[in-house]
């Protein structure tokens, strides 16, 4: 009996149709594509915030309830940031040295000329990081703001007497589940509004937009591959002391294929699991701890592929984004590779916060789905095995030996 057909073969079946629309039909076809691909921007545009705000919430709430696990919960922590700041940097140079988008520009009415003038010095930047009235910083997508307020408010509702926090907690947690699945629904829709972006952009500019596809998907293969076989295991080695750090993608090979094959962290747990445990010699108990956050927020790949696409479409849109600009995208890149992790398609949802915060089009998002999959395939196995690493580091600094060393 044949297999139902999914949410990403119905994206696939879009994808090829919206081309050969475009391709076959030319400009007429923008009539019925571009309504159909505002309407599904709109809707994304839509959950940016609230999903921000209860995602970032009920995240510091959950980090404050295992404020009892201290020591080993800074050292976690202090990896998953350094990791993520590795793979964004990895990301930021690969696309500023190679610009893979330079030389398809496209020009759409309305499309935002954004300037040093709108980001102002370092200074300003971090000074407005404070916002003096944190809803119209909601109202105007002033995406640093609203997340600097929601830490703040979450700080001091774990500092709040339990019924308070107990309720603040229970409220933000089920906005959270809410809007996962208001999104979640959104996303159903995505054939039909990735069909009207392809469309459109083809009708508009034929292939010139997508032949720089091909050069980005080698510069995000690059910089995934050097992050997996160059960064995390020259942590190993100088944070773990592993004198081999080579030997842990050997052990961790049925992980990385699972990640490849399924294109999810949380569906690779089980497997990540069992090979840091049997293969890599992590005991059950940092294992059990580890792994599990690692899988929910620990997402070095999806991190680096976020910047990477915000400076794609950039150059592909003719934009060029200052040092603060691109400031600006390594941090909240960092805190939605973290913050919409669960939902489906995650990373087209945090693509769309980015492109929001720095006022990038959201249209641009059409170009990169023809990559998407295979790339998402990619990011997922460089999470794994950060997750992988992490518990090894994090095992060696509390005095295990595990089967990696000499």
């Amino acid at each position: 009996m044949p297999k139902r057909l999914t949410l990403i073969h119905y994206i696939f079946l879009s994808i090829i149709l919206g081309i050969l629309a475009g391709l076959l039909i030319g400009p007429p076809i923008q009539i019925i594509a571009k309504p159909l691909a505002d309407i599904f921007l709109r809707a994304l545009k839509m959950v940016i915030i609230p999903l921000i705000v209860s995602s970032v919430i009920s995240g510091v709430l959950g980090v404050g309830e295992t404020k009892n696990l201290g020591r080993m919960g800074a050292k976690l922590l202090g990896y998953y940031l350094t990791t993520s700041i590795l793979a964004i940097l990895t990301g930021l140079t690969l696309m500023n040295i190679i610009r893979p988008g330079v030389g398809a520009e496209l020009e759409l009415s309305g499309t935002p000329q954004i300037g040093e003038a709108n980001f102002g010095k370092i200074g300003e930047v971090l000074l407005n990081i404070i916002p003096d009235n944190p809803i119209k910083a909601m109202v105007n997508g002033d995406m640093l703001a609203v997340i600097f307020f929601c830490i703040i408010f979450a700080v001091f509702i774990i500092k709040a007497p339990d019924k308070t926090r107990l309720l603040f907690t229970d409220i933000f947690s089920g906005m959270f589940e809410v809007m996962m699945k208001i999104t979640g629904f959104i996303l159903k829709f995505a054939p039909i509004g990735i069909f009207g972006l392809i469309a459109n952009i083809v009708a508009a500019t034929g292939f010139s937009a997508f032949a720089a596809l091909l050069k980005f998907f080698f510069v995000v293969f690059t910089g995934l591959m050097f992050h997996l076989f160059v960064t995390l295991p020259l942590l190993l080695r100088i944070l773990a002391k592993i004198k081999k750090p080579y030997r842990h993608h050997k052990a961790m090979t049925e992980a990385l294929l699972t990640a490849f094959s399924t294109a999810s962290s949380n569906a690779t747990l089980p497997v990540t699991m069992k090979c840091v445990e049997e293969k890599a010699g992590v005991s059950e108990k940092l294992t059990s701890f580890i792994l599990p956050l690692g899988a929910a927020g620990n997402m070095d790949g999806t991190a680096l592929y976020e910047c990477a696409v915000a400076m794609f479409i950039a150059q592909v849109y003719g934009i060029d984004l200052s040092f603060f600009q691109q400031f600006l995208i390594l941090l909240i890149a960092m805190v939605t590779s973290l913050g919409v992790t669960g939902i489906p398609m995650a990373s087209l949802v945090a693509i769309a916060i980015i492109l929001n915060a720095v006022g990038l089009p959201l249209e641009g998002l059409g170009l990169i789905m023809v990559t998407d999959r295979i790339l998402d395939m990619c990011r997922t196995a460089v999470n794994v095995f950060s997750d992988s690493c992490g518990a090894v580091v994090v095992a060696r600094s509390e005095g295990e030996k595990t089967s990696l060393v000499d």
